[in-house]
């Protein structure tokens, strides 16, 4: 395992270098700790050189002053470029959750020679009218509401707001391990400094030239969705296989919108498999 370090972007590898190159794209307010290592291992162990990264905002890399991004999520494509870049990488298998998914739509369709296969977990079509689909659950907008009141400097509130917002998208298969979760969440938080930046995730524009373009998507695509998503329901990935030619979809039973260590060996089977008919 190494670390690399640039001015904007912190990245990390698992694996032979001489393995098929994965990148993973995590979602919105995420680090790439959320990808956790061993789940990164195990993909490192199937024969992949495994790359995750953080996002802007998020971890170690560049921050910002609250509430004015000055970057769309055109920008954070370009950034998992150069990421590959840094590692020397001209293709790679690109695999995107939840905003990360939405992120490696836009690589795949801005970057098409640079992507060998595409994987979206947890995610919606970008350029695309969802309204029509099942929306966020009621319990998830009534509990996302409460971050409003969240004193996002404040270490405890943002922690204990966390593990309540890991909970509220957990799987209904799997036991919700809190005491796992608070210890990971306070890992998380005093790497990356609090999660005061990561909130301009939510304020990110940008995108609009790809409206009505999935259909442009070259590259193999897999979707992996759980059942019981309450953020992004199962009828999302579903429309996202449907928009482009060929691609195929996995869904795990009552999975929600998180990577629960019970639905790893799903998961990592239908990513490795991707990867490695690319």
């Amino acid at each position: 395992m190494t670390t690399t370090e640039r001015p904007e972007i912190i990245s990390e590898t698992f694996g032979d270098p001489a393995n098929p190159p994965l990148l993973l794209i995590m979602g919105a307010m995420a680090s790439m700790l959320w990808w956790p290592e061993a789940f990164c291992r195990k993909l490192a162990g199937a024969d992949l050189f495994v790359i995750r990264y953080d996002n802007r905002d998020t971890g170690r890399s560049t921050k910002y002053k609250p509430g004015e991004p000055p970057y769309t999520f055109d920008d954070m494509a370009d950034d998992a470029m150069r990421v590959l870049d840094d590692h020397g990488i001209g293709k790679a298998n690109v695999v995107g959750m939840s905003m990360g998914g939405m992120i490696a739509q836009l690589v795949a369709l801005k970057h098409p020679s640079r992507v060998a296969s595409l994987t979206v977990i947890s995610s919606s079509p970008v350029g695309t009218d969802t309204s029509h689909l099942p929306q966020t659950s009621d319990a998830y907008i009534e509990h996302s509401a409460e971050g409003a009141k969240v004193d996002w400097s404040d270490r405890g509130q943002v922690i204990d707001f966390t593990v309540r917002d890991a909970r509220a998208i957990a799987s209904i298969a799997h036991p919700f391990d809190e005491a796992r979760m608070r210890a990971f969440v306070e890992q998380d938080h005093d790497r990356s400094g609090g999660f005061l930046s990561a909130t301009n995730h939510f304020m990110l524009k940008g995108g609009d030239a790809w409206k009505g373009r999935l259909h442009e998507i070259a590259a193999p695509l897999l979707v992996i969705h759980g059942t019981a998503d309450p953020i992004f329901p199962v009828e999302h990935g579903e429309a996202l296989a449907e928009a482009v030619t060929g691609a195929k979809i996995l869904r795990f039973g009552g999975g929600g919108h998180e990577l629960h260590p019970d639905d790893w060996e799903v998961i990592v089977a239908g990513i490795v498999a991707q990867a490695h008919v690319a």
